[in-house]
């Protein structure tokens, strides 16, 4: 099965700071691949090169055979790349459906919408209630986004990144700094999406990870440790040595 998504030698240097060194790496359409490796690896670096976020000094990143490096987010998203932060960027005056609403508008070319009357179009609505569903939020849409939990904001971004209709979902540490309960409950929202929806994914806990993969790539220093199922990675002793059986 060919890429979805190639990283060809993939280079980022803030002067002499390097915090990608030439990764090579691959996303097949449907899978779940992970992105592990300490604090400092480089891993936020790297989806923010695939995203748009960061131009590359050098290397080509390949999606659908299209070289998008140097991309503007915007356009990486209307190629079918849509994606989560580790810190959200939600609009915590509005409702959860008029986020998603919103989002919806906004990749069918129509965000002046936003202005006219909300029964004017009940297409976007139906559509954002639609996508809530889909990640388990079922009940008091309309509060404000600064009145939920953090739990179910993990959730409602989500929902938005789907509202692009991606081929691809990154997820900067979906879980982090949620409880037990929440985590799990984010485990199952993620197995649940879509089979055909590629997901690269950055995340610290091993739970997730192995819950979730099915192939696992590891950074070290911004360069590729190792990459390949979890079996593999359970068993490679750089790994464990590095990573896996130390503090993180």
């Amino acid at each position: 099965m060919s890429a979805l998504l190639r990283t060809e030698k993939l280079y980022r240097a803030f002067g002499s700071l390097v915090v990608t060194k030439e990764v090579d790496l691959e996303v097949r359409p449907g899978e779940r691949h992970a992105l592990i490796g300490p604090n400092g690896a480089g891993k936020t670096s790297f989806v923010n090169l695939i995203g748009g976020q960061l131009a590359p000094s050098s290397g080509r990143i390949l999606f659908e055979g299209r070289d998008i490096a140097g991309l503007e987010p915007a356009a990486v998203c209307r190629l079918g790349i849509a994606r989560t932060f580790q810190k959200n960027n939600l609009f915590r005056g509005l409702s959860m459906r008029e986020n998603v609403r919103l989002a919806v508008q906004a990749h069918r070319g129509t965000p002046w919408q936003a202005f006219r009357s909300i029964f004017a179009d009940r297409g976007p609505w139906e559509r954002a209630d639609a996508l809530l569903e889909q990640v388990g939020l079922r009940s008091g849409l309309e509060r404000k986004v600064s009145e939920v939990s953090y739990g179910e904001q993990r959730q409602l971004e989500i929902a938005i990144a789907l509202a692009s209709e991606p081929r691809l979902l990154l997820l900067d540490e979906p879980t982090s700094g949620m409880s037990p309960a929440e985590t799990d409950a984010m485990i199952a929202l993620v197995r649940g999406l879509p089979a055909s929806l590629a997901i690269l994914m950055i995340e610290h806990d091993m739970k997730v990870v192995f819950s979730l993969a099915d192939r696992i790539t590891v950074l070290y220093y911004g360069e590729v440790l190792a990459s390949g199922t979890p079996a593999e990675i359970q068993a490679s002793e750089r790994v464990r040595e590095v990573y896996l059986g130390g503090a993180h």
